[in-house]
Formats: C-alpha cells, structure tokens, sequence
C-alpha cells in the first residue's frame, strides 16, 4: 500500500473533526446502550461505562498517533501492513470490510426502536423503510463526508444539551438518589457483560482514521480531536446511565419515558428524532470510510479493478454502492431469520477488539518506544474485552481462517505469475 492513498485535499477542520469523532461515537447507542447495558448489570453498568471511559483513552491516543504519522485511507489494515507485512495488514482489513455488513444493520436496527416510538412499524414494512434509509444514505454520501462533518457538529450539540439539561432535571430532586441505593452490590460478571456490549459506543475511533486523508492538517489536528471526541461521549454515556438509574421507567426506550418524567412529555419526538439522526450519522461515517478502505484495496488488487471509481467529489462510488447493498440484503436477512439485535452487537464487537489489538501491536512496532506505556494498556483493554465477549469471538476467527489463508494463497498465485513472466522474457 502506497504511503498516501490519494492526491484529493482535506476539508476538515478539528472542531469538525471531534465533532464527527462523537457523533460517530455517540451515534445509535447514545439513548439505547445505557439501557441494554442496566438490563445486563443494574448499577454495575455506571462501573462499567466508568471503567470503559478510562480504559479507551490510551487505545485512542494510539491510534490518533498512527493516523497522524502514517494518514491512508486503509486505517489499521495499513499500520498492521507495515509492521507485520502484507497478509496480515490485509486479513485486517477483509476482516474490518465484513464486519460493517453486521453492524452497520444492527446500527439501522437500533434507530429503529426510535422510529418505532415516533411511527409504530413492523414485518416487512419496517423492512422496507430500512432498506429505503440505505438508499437515502447512498444519496447523502455523493457530495463527500464533509457535508456529513458539518450536519454531525450540530447534532452532537443538541445531543450534549438534551443529556446536560436531563441530568440537571433529574439531580435537583433529591428522592431520586435514594432509588440508587436499591439495586443492590454489583458483581464483576455482569460489569464485565455490560462492558462487552458497551464497547460498541466506541467503535468509531477506528473509522476515524481511514479520514485522515480528509483533515486539512492531520499531523496537528487528528489526535485533539479524537481525544475531545472520545472523552466527550464517555462522560455523556456515564450520565445517561446515572440518569436511568435514578429515574426507572416502564417505556421500550427507557430514555424517551426518563425524558417526559423529568421534562413533562414530548419525549417521543424530541429523543426520537435525536435518536434516528444520530443512528443514521453513525451508519453514515461507517459507509463512508469502509467504501474508501474497498478502493484502496481495489487500487492494490485485492478487490476488483471495478471499484477504484472515484467521482468529481472524491467519492468511491461504485464502492459505496456494492457496501450498501450488502447492507440491505443483511437487513432482509436479519429479519427472515430472527436474528436478535444483542447478537449483531456481540459479532461486531468481537471483530474490533481483534483489529484493536493487532494496531496496537502495530504501533509497538512503528511509533517511539515513549508510546510502550500506552500501548501495554491498550492490549491489556483489548484482552479484558475479548475474555468479557466470550463466545461471540467465535464470529471473527472463522472470518480470519476463511480469510487470512485466502490472502496467503493470493500473494504466492501472483508472485508465481510474476516469477514465470520474469523466466519467459529472460
């Protein structure tokens, strides 16, 4: 893979930056993971956002460092490529591609359960309306992300001040600390499940990286803004869940009944609306950078020659068109087969922490050895994270045995080919 992956200039700025860092973060989870979360661990879940916070700084410092030092649009599949070779930087980044099928779906799902409160849906005409947002999102996506950059900063401030003004609401009425008390001690297996799924809010940190190409400056702005971004959205986390935990609600989205509790109705609209924006802004950012990481690897010969179609504004098109359609057939699929959404979560989930700790290990290799600390704890985060997954790390090793020993076969087929050409002309 070529040092820089294209010629096109960046337009982002880091308050654009750290503004598409935390809605990418914050995205579909930020009124539903909380709640998934409780369900799991009850109070133990304010522990495992706390920790989860704390625990995800090192892993992106890390990567703003790499992205900063080495920007190309194939992210950690690049960096792994550089420290260890061609094969694996190349597993990483098939293993990346088939993951965003998975969850960019159970992205659309979770946004969903907000479209539902606003527009009860179901069976196939919820179907439909899914596969009709894909179409929408391939529209949005043809003028480039910083359209999407610029629409992203507005709504992770509503999102900051609809949690600020719910969290004021709710610690001005004294009764409510008392309904703390009552869940109860918090026990290390279920912090360690709430974890598991939580880490999904920050899977995005990643993403960000593939855009490195996008920002203006990326050697000055990359790492501010994904630290503003990333520390942004683990203290609105932690507050949503103090939130729910102090005022307990009946409703499927537990946030819509917190917010007609405190504020006296109009949660259905207000959270919902929030709710689809941020959802479809998440999906948005994942279908943008995974079809950049497809061109690059069509650029390389990995994938075919058909998708290194760019159009005037930069945009791999042909790229972003093949990903969501994958997309929708996931959709279709999820619902024929009555998949739960928690299990598209836990998949995802699994395939990250595998590309976590391999650009970790990367960055042992690349940066100063002054990064060593850092990286020490970001392996040690990524371990935690695979043991509290479990089983659901199954998914992402039968990706990599299906995939890495593809990889290995097409690198000795082509250095073959080239060997006989080479003996033909001598």
């Amino acid at each position: 893979m070529n040092s820089h992956s294209g010629t096109h200039s960046g337009t982002i700025g880091r308050w654009q930056g750290a503004g598409l860092m935390a809605t990418t973060l914050l995205g579909t989870g930020v009124f539903i993971l909380p709640q998934m979360t409780i369900d799991k661990a009850q109070a133990g879940a304010l522990i495992a956002w706390s920790l989860l916070t704390l625990a995800i700084i090192p892993v992106a410092l890390i990567f703003g460092r790499l992205a900063s030092v080495f920007p190309h649009a194939a992210g950690p599949a690049y960096f792994v490529e550089k420290a260890f070779g061609r094969t694996a930087g190349r597993t990483i980044g098939l293993i990346f591609l088939l993951v965003v099928p998975m969850g960019a779906p159970a992205a659309i799902l979770m946004t969903f359960q907000f479209v539902n409160a606003l527009i009860p849906l179901d069976g196939w005409p919820k179907v439909g309306a899914e596969v009709l947002v894909i179409f929408g999102l391939f529209l949005l996506n043809l003028r480039g992300i910083q359209v999407s950059a610029k629409l992203q900063f507005g709504l992770t401030l509503c999102i900051v001040a609809i949690v600020v003004l719910l969290f004021g609401a709710s610690s001005v009425q004294p009764g409510h600390l008392t309904s703390l008390a009552s869940y109860g001690t918090p026990e290390i297996p279920t912090i360690m499940i709430a974890a598991g799924i939580a880490f999904w809010s920050f899977l995005g940190i990643e993403a960000m990286t593939h855009l490195a190409d996008d920002f203006r400056r990326p050697q000055q702005d990359m790492i501010p803004a994904m630290m503003m971004g990333t520390v942004l959205v683990g203290i609105i986390y932690v507050a949503c869940t103090l939130i729910l935990l102090l005022v307990p609600t009946d409703k499927s989205v537990a946030m819509i009944g917190v917010f007609d509790a405190l504020l006296g109705g109009y949660g259905a609209q207000v959270i919902g609306v929030l709710g689809i924006a941020s959802g479809l802004a998440t999906v948005n950012v994942y279908a943008a950078s995974a079809a950049r990481l497809i061109w690059s690897f069509s650029n390389e010969g990995i994938l075919p020659r058909c998708f290194a179609v760019k159009n005037r504004h930069g945009v791999p098109i042909r790229a972003l068109a093949a990903l969501l359609s994958v997309m929708a057939s996931v959709i279709v699929l999820t619902h024929t087969t009555g998949q739960e959404l928690e299990h598209l979560i836990a998949w995802s989930n699994g395939v990250f922490v595998v590309i976590y700790l391999m650009a970790m290990l990367a960055a042992a290799k690349l940066l100063p050895r002054s990064n060593l600390p850092l990286v020490v704890l970001g392996c040690g985060f990524c371990l935690a994270l695979g043991i509290a997954l479990g089983a659901s790390m199954a998914y992402v090793l039968v990706l990599i045995l299906f995939v890495a020993p593809f990889l290995w076969w097409q690198k000795t087929h082509i250095s073959r080919k080239q060997s006989l050409a080479v003996n033909k002309v001598s």
